[in-house]
C-alpha cells in the first residue's frame, strides 16, 4: 500500500524509494526491537519514508492468529512519507 504522498510521487521518484526500500537490511534493536524486521526507513532526495509490515488473517479484518503460518496469514506493506505518520 503507498500513502497518498508515495502515490503523487513522480514515477522515477517513486521507483528509486521502492528500490531502497526492496533492499533495504538496516535492521537494528533502534528499528526491530523484537526482531520481526517489519520496519524501516529510507531516505530519498533528502525525504524519509518509513515501510511497514503487519500479519492479517486470511480475510484481512484481524490480526493473523500466527504470522509466522502463511497458511493462515496474509501480510501488508504500507509505504509513506514520514511527514505522513
Amino acid at each position: 500500500m503507498l500513502t497518498a504522498g508515495v502515490a503523487a510521487l513522480d514515477p522515477p521518484d517513486r521507483l528509486a524509494v521502492l528500490d531502497l526500500v526492496r533492499g533495504f537490511d538496516a535492521f537494528t534493536s533502534g528499528c526491530d526491537p523484537y526482531g520481526e524486521r517489519d520496519f524501516g526507513a529510507v531516505e530519498h532526495a533528502g525525504v524519509r519514508y518509513f515501510f511497514k509490515i503487519d500479519a492479517y488473517d486470511r480475510s484481512y479484518a484481524y490480526a493473523s492468529p500466527d504470522p509466522a503460518d502463511p497458511a493462515v496469514t496474509c501480510r501488508v506493506m504500507t509505504l509513506m512519507r514520514a511527514d505522513e505518520y
